[in-house]
C-alpha cells in the first residue's frame, strides 16, 4: 500500500534518514517539548521516528514525516497511532502531531491531522479516534476542537510523575458518522492553529 498522503501545502510520507537531524532538533526544543515530560537525546529521537514510521508495516497507519510541499522542508510529524494502554479510550486510535517551532501559526497541524483523519476513516475504516493532550496545551485542544473532535473525559496520565503540571489529560473523540461534513476535513488548510 501507497502511504504517502498530499494536501493543499503538505506531504505526509515515510520517514527517511535524512529526517534524523531536523527531527533531533525539534525534539530538543524545549518549547516545542513543553507538553511533554522531557526534550529527547539522539538516541530517543531516533527510536521515536523509527517506531513512527513501523507503525505503517505493523498496522496500516502511522505517524508520517511531515514535509512542506513548496520548500521540500521536514517540518515534524502527525498521524494516527494505537492509544495508549492503561488510559481512557485505550485500544483505540489516537491522531496526534508534532511541528517544529518555525511552524507554527500557519494552519500545518491542523491541514495534516486533517489529512490523517480521512486516511484513518476512509483508507483503514475507523469508526472513531481519539486525541489526548495535558490540559493545559490550549494550542493543541483548540486543533482537535477545529477538527470536530469534542472532550469526553480528562484523566491523570499514569506515566507522569504525581505533581507534574502535566499530568491532567482530556481526552477528545471524533466519531466517523460525526466528522464534519463541510469544515474541518472538507478544508484541511483552513485556519491558523499555532500550535507543536
Amino acid at each position: 500500500m501507497d502511504f504517502e498522503v498530499r494536501t493543499k501545502r503538505l506531504l505526509l510520507r515515510r520517514w527517511v534518514d535524512s529526517d534524523r537531524d531536523p527531527f533531533a532538533r525539534l525534539t530538543t526544543d524545549a518549547e516545542v517539548m513543553r507538553f511533554f515530560p522531557a526534550p529527547l537525546d539522539r538516541v530517543q529521537s531516533d527510536g521515536l521516528a523509527a517506531r513512527a514510521d513501523a507503525l505503517f508495516d505493523l498496522y496500516g497507519y502511522g505517524l508520517w514525516a511531515l514535509e512542506r510541499q513548496d520548500t521540500g522542508e521536514f517540518i515534524g510529524f502527525t498521524g494516527l497511532a494505537p492509544m495508549p494502554e492503561g488510559i481512557p479510550g485505550s485500544g483505540g486510535v489516537e491522531v496526534g502531531w508534532r511541528l517544529a517551532r518555525a511552524a507554527w501559526g500557519h494552519g500545518f497541524a491542523t491541514e495534516a491531522a486533517t489529512a490523517a483523519l480521512r486516511f484513518g476513516f476512509d483508507t483503514v475504516g475507523l469508526t472513531e479516534v481519539n486525541s489526548i493532550t495535558s490540559v493545559v496545551n490550549i494550542r493543541s485542544r483548540r486543533v482537535m476542537e477545529r477538527l470536530g473532535m469534542q472532550p469526553v473525559d480528562e484523566f491523570d496520565h499514569p506515566r507522569l510523575a504525581l505533581g507534574s503540571p502535566l499530568r491532567r489529560h482530556v481526552r477528545y473523540r471524533l466519531p466517523a458518522v460525526g466528522k464534519p461534513a463541510g469544515d474541518a476535513l472538507a478544508d484541511p488548510s483552513g485556519g491558523r492553529d499555532g500550535t507543536n
